[in-house]
């Protein structure tokens, strides 16, 4: 498995059980408060840095991992593991202009809930929605690419 995919797979669950725990606890305080009154800024933060720092960290750990699973295999082949060529970029291409294509249709909607002038927790929400499931998507379209090519 190219390092590449490890680390699509990294920001790629991450991403998913970070935005998970967000709306978790965000969504259901829907039911008895007004969405006026939610305090989404500090879980929306927090969602924002975990996934920063958790991607960083599982990137690491699985390089980590990656290069002492390569060693044991076959010594010497540790420093062959962050090789990328042709084909990785172009999967990560394609993987991002679908992201951006899913971040633009959220931001849009963002844009229209915005001048509709609703609250500020639909804009927001809107817009980490859109960007999470952004990622997600990207990184899916990647795996799949890898998995079954172009």
């Amino acid at each position: 498995m190219p390092f590449e995919e490890k680390t699509t797979w990294v920001s790629v669950v991450v991403g998913f059980l970070v935005a998970l725990a967000y709306f978790a606890v965000v969504l259901p305080q829907l039911g008895d408060t007004p969405a006026a009154d939610i305090a989404y800024q500090r879980p929306l933060v927090l969602a924002v840095i975990a996934s920063i720092l958790l991607t960083i960290v599982g990137t690491i750990a699985m390089a980590i991992a990656s290069a002492v699973g390569a060693e044991i295999r076959e010594p010497g082949s540790a420093d062959r593991i962050d090789r990328t060529d042709e084909r990785d970029t172009l999967i990560s291409r394609r993987g991002d202009v679908v992201g951006y294509y899913v971040a633009s249709v959220g931001a849009v909607a963002a844009l229209i809930i915005t001048m509709l002038e609703v609250d500020y927790f639909w804009i927001a929400n809107t817009l980490y929605l859109s960007f999470a499931v952004a990622s997600l998507v990207g990184g899916v379209v990647k795996l799949r690419a890898y998995r079954r090519g172009f």
